[in-house]
């Protein structure tokens, strides 16, 4: 770049929430894909939306003409819109491709959703968050070409109703360590390999940004903070090198903002400071202040504006805006040019706490969403401009409101604690395996026994009788005997279809964590506090804000009368305290492991009861244990420690006859293989499907000997697996898992399938497992 740098705003985010206030985005989208609206009306509710954030954020204090607002849209996921831009397309979607290489919005959600038999891409969790991306599939000689149109217009949409906004992209190097080796490329082939061939297409995308007016460019780099990727630590140090040198270098482009939220840069920082690029993100919520820095790295710094990632964008505690500006300020002995920003993008937190109406106002005073942690990044601003004074009742306020979440009834409970406290050593085993293999065989199940996860599809006609209970137009008696009729519909179904071990579908149910959160003590639940997963995909995080117990069974009446209609076995279905912690918004004054264990014993009062009701078979689903790994290998011990831990308080009272299942899901499971073996589950059930049965490779390996079921049905993709597909990947199951541990079921729960979708996947499922029971039963001669 050869003019200076324009100014960085003093006050930033990373991002923002996309879905729309009210769920616009989402009910655009699906409305698409059925075909109730064309594309020009999808692409203007997105620019409407669009336009709405915008003037949003610039009335919560952002600037609207110094690149302030940052541009970060998406139909589906930005790692996608990445792979889109760089024409990183795999060769099963390259008919959707124009003249030119790039794709239009039907084969741009094609892609993410799959077609036919071409499978979608593959899904798995961003960074340590509940946020899914998709998983882009590079080759060896994956051409790469720029189709930056999207990323213009969109800047040239805000331009022209008078903003000057900045453009957001995944980073180049980021881009690469999250792709996977597209199917053929050669053994020991990295997609790092190719940064080389794909910096020149995010050089051409500068040049345009810059043609178009752009001052200010952000990369996100998140995986730079990252020690969980499965590439050699000085490769990755050495790639922030090679490509920040070389867009550094270019004469003509936007001024470079590079992001590294969730964790600190420790290694590649020296590496990222050597470059030319103009302001480097510090997440200062996850990652503390730089120090130890070599002489080089801090001269070169001190050129740079550094942007304090301060406000915490995961969570939406109000927090301690006075220690937040304390390390704000401390950064300015490293630069004298320090902006404010959120830690990472607002994408994982709720709009506005002003919408909760219904939130108890005392716990609602404690807490900042979206809109209100730009807020407090505009304050920070505006006190790193006028001076600390300018600021301090802001400041006051919320020191006063962490004051007062401190002493609220509720937060600190005896009763709980004292629990906790006497806990001992065999609070958290179980008999040996074997010694429960041989109790549980009077369940009488099958080779490759067939099952689900829990949950089948939560119908209109359901979601109508929950709202309508809300409303009190059904009464509590009337809304059971619907929910009966629909238990008894989803049980005769499994029979139907000859299932094995049979769930009850959770029509009650209108979240796998909310569910909890009502019935349990700690918790408080939202109205409008929705937050993208995926694609499409909401969920509404519960709030865990007090010490956790279980004034009532929360399951047991529901399973009971499902196992009453039937003779085989009904699982009883719970959520584990690993997933309930990740999924729900937690408390940030005591360590995770204190409340996960507080979740685990209300857990274990209720495998108890379900016991107790005549449950043989219970399900405790951790899909979220991978997710909540640190990014840091120092901090994954004490991690696995009480995260494995909580589970085996919450199952370690199960009598030997109880067969324990869990459930695992969009993970990198050979990462935590010996964490999912100590968990000591007696059936693990994991995604697999539309990772093509990668795992059992992990499990073979690793010698995992308790029950499995890898997935054969990919439940995020409307596609229909057929019998061939599903009975191949049960066939590479059997190949590495023998048939007396070997489970078969989908990859996640059904509630956001279709019933049609839903019943032929199932009927397909049951056809192949007895083609793979016979042929194992009668092996084909060899020779």
């Amino acid at each position: 770049m050869t003019t200076p740098a324009p100014a960085f705003p003093n006050a930033t985010i990373l991002g923002y929430p996309r879905i729309g206030r009210r769920r616009e985005l989402k009910r655009a989208v699906e409305s698409f894909w059925a075909g109730s609206i064309t594309a020009e009306e999808l692409e203007r509710t997105a620019s409407e939306l669009r336009a709405a954030t915008r003037e949003r954020l610039a009335a919560l204090g952002l600037s609207r003409t110094d690149s302030a607002i940052p541009e970060t849209f998406s139909y589906y996921d930005q790692v996608l819109d990445t792979a889109v831009t760089v024409g990183a397309l795999p060769t099963r979607f390259a008919g959707l491709a124009d003249e030119h290489g790039g794709v239009d919005l039907a084969g741009y959600f094609t892609i993410a959703r799959g077609v036919g038999d071409d499978a979608p891409l593959e899904m798995t969790k961003w960074f340590d968050s509940n946020y899914h991306y998709l998983v882009p599939e590079i080759a060896p000689d994956t051409e790469f070409t720029l189709h930056a149109e999207r990323i213009l217009a969109e800047f040239a949409e805000a331009q022209a109703a008078g903003f000057t906004t900045r453009p957001v992209v995944v980073g180049p190097v980021t881009f690469l360590l999250l792709a996977k080796a597209a199917d053929g490329a050669a053994a020991g082939f990295e997609p790092i390999e190719r940064l080389a061939d794909l910096v020149p297409v995010y050089a051409a995308l500068l040049d345009q940004l810059a043609e178009a007016g752009a001052e200010w460019v952000q990369l996100d780099e998140p995986a730079l903070v990252s020690e969980s990727i499965d590439v050699d630590r000085a490769r990755v140090v050495e790639s922030v090198a090679v490509a920040y040198d070389a867009l550094g270098a270019l004469e003509r482009r936007p001024a470079i903002f590079v992001a590294a939220p969730y964790g600190s840069l420790d290694d590649a920082l020296p590496a990222l400071a050597a470059t030319p690029v103009e302001a480097i993100g510090l997440d200062l919520v996850r990652g503390g202040l730089p120090g130890g820095l070599d002489p080089a790295t801090a001269e070169s710094l001190a050129a740079k504006t550094l942007v304090a990632g301060v406000v915490d964008g995961h969570n939406i505690w109000r927090g301690d805006l006075a220690a937040a500006f304390d390390r704000v300020t401390a950064l300015q002995h490293l630069s004298s040019a320090v902006a404010v920003s959120t830690s990472t993008s607002l994408q994982h937190v709720p709009h506005d706490v002003a919408d909760e109406d219904e939130l108890d106002t005392r716990l609602a005073s404690w807490l900042a969403f979206a809109d209100q942690k730009v807020g407090q990044v505009a304050v920070l601003g505006r006190g790193l401009v006028e001076g600390r004074d300018a600021i301090e009742d802001e400041l006051a306020a919320a020191s006063a409101a962490l004051a007062d979440r401190d002493g609220a009834p509720g937060v600190r409970v005896p009763s709980v604690r004292d629990r906790l406290a006497g806990l001992g050593e065999q609070d958290f085993a179980r008999v040996g395996y074997e010694e429960r293999v041989a109790a549980q065989e009077t369940l009488g199940l099958p080779e490759l026994p067939t099952t689900t996860i829990g949950s089948f599809p939560q119908t209109t006609e359901i979601r109508r009788a929950r709202a309508r209970l809300v409303k009190g137009e059904l009464s509590t008696a009337e809304y059971t005997g619907l929910m009966r009729d629909e238990i008894e519909r989803v049980v005769r179904l499994q029979e139907d279809l000859g299932l094995d071990v049979l769930v009850h579908g959770e029509p009650e149910r209108n979240d796998m964590v909310q569910y909890f959160a009502e019935l349990l003590d700690g918790f408080a639940v939202t109205k409008h506090g929705w937050v993208q997963s995926y694609g499409s995909r909401c969920t509404r995080p519960s709030i865990l804000w007090g010490d956790v117990s279980r004034p009532a069974p929360m399951t047991v009446e529901w399973s009971s009368y499902a196992q009453s209609l039937t003779e085989q076995p009904m699982k009883g279905m719970l959520t584990g305290p690993v997933t309930i912690l990740a999924w729900s918004f937690v408390r940030d004054d005591q360590p995770l492991g204190d409340t996960a264990r507080q979740v685990a014993l209300a857990l274990r009062d209720e495998i108890a009861d379900l016991e107790s009701a005549g449950i043989r078979i219970i399900q405790v689903d951790e899909p979220a244990l991978r997710e909540l790994l640190p990014l840091k290998r120092a901090d994954q011990p004490a991690y696995l420690d009480w995260s494995v831990g909580s589970f085996r308080l919450a199952t370690g009272g199960a009598v030997p006859e109880t067969q324990v299942h869990t459930h695992l899901c969009y993970s990198e499971f050979g990462v935590v293989i010996d964490a999912i073996k100590n968990l000591d589950a007696d059936v693990t059930s994991i995604e697999a499907a539309r990772s093509r049965m990668e795992v059992v490779d992990d499990l073979e390996s690793s010698g995992f000997d308790h029950g499995i079921g890898p997935g054969v049905y990919d439940i995020h993709s409307p596609r229909v697996p057929g019998v061939a597909e599903v009975q191949s990947l049960l066939e590479r199951a059997a190949g590495a898992i023998p048939a007396t541990r070997l489970w078969v079921n989908p990859d996640c729960g059904l509630k956001t399938r279709g019933y049609d979708e839903t019943v032929e996947s199932l009927r397909h499922i049951v056809q192949a497992t007895r083609a793979v029971r016979a042929s194992i039963a009668s092996p084909v001669p060899v020779g």
